[in-house]
């Protein structure tokens, strides 16, 4: 049966890891739920010293709500840590919480700019830790607490935003040929060819809309803020959509 996580994912977008908090978190998030159940034992543990009939009757009321409390609590707690996912795909960080509610957060790997890991002793010993993903503004849009195998999932999200943006790095120029030492007499030059025959016309370039240079445009600035792309390709590019409008 798959997952809710697993409908979310694009035509293309293959998850590379999915993990989520690690299994201390709900020791912790149930720390009230287990008090109220060892409480309600305890009582009934007493409650077999009262004399009273009507008193132990109403003990034993007080022991039965406390038990069913806790016993929902804890399904609820532990029912809510399966329900997580957090994952890392070749495009995106994907956050997906809830049990019946879903809540789905995600975070395009090519806007991430860095991450930040936070363990403690107890947390390396785990093999768990907090994790802030920053924006390129150094602003944090996500955090992930307690998450298991923090130090791994941190790893493979920056190798597949490094992947990602290999995808769209600068093409590489030919090398300039380099110009013969002053004493070595220059090649002759051959005679020029016969001129060839005129090209073909060559198909104008298609018309495009406003929305589509914008769009166009904001990607080729996001590459000249990554180093992708120089500023004066981009301002050669910028030209010529412009001429096409």
């Amino acid at each position: 049966m798959a997952r809710y996580a697993d409908t979310l994912l694009a035509d293309g977008e293959q998850v590379i890891v999915r993990t989520r908090q690690h299994w201390l978190a709900t020791i912790i998030d149930a720390r009230y739920p287990w008090l109220i159940l060892i409480a309600s034992l305890i009582l009934l543990f007493l409650s077999q010293n009262i004399d009273n009939d009507g008193a132990r009757t109403v003990v034993g009321y007080i022991v039965l709500a406390g038990v069913v409390v806790a016993i929902g609590w804890l399904v609820r707690v532990y029912w809510s840590w399966w329900a997580q996912d957090y994952i890392v795909t070749n495009r995106r960080v994907l956050k997906v919480e809830g049990i019946i509610n879903k809540r789905s957060a995600d975070s395009s790997l090519e806007k991430i700019n860095d991450a930040i890991l936070e363990q403690n002793l107890v947390a390396r010993m785990l093999n768990y830790g907090d994790l802030d993903i920053l924006t390129a503004a150094d602003v944090a849009i996500d955090r992930y607490r307690m998450l298991d195998k923090a130090p791994a999932f941190k790893r493979e999200m920056l190798n597949q935003k490094h992947d990602l943006e290999g995808e769209y790095g600068r093409p590489t120029t030919p090398p300039l040929r380099a110009a013969p030492p002053p004493d070595v007499a220059p090649a002759p030059v051959a005679a020029a060819p016969a001129p060839a025959p005129p090209a073909p016309a060559v198909a104008a370039e298609p018309r495009m809309t406003s929305e589509e240079v914008t769009r166009t445009l904001g990607q080729l600035a996001d590459l000249v803020e990554r180093g992708a792309i120089s500023q004066a390709e981009y301002e050669a590019k910028k030209a010529e959509l412009l001429g096409r409008l």
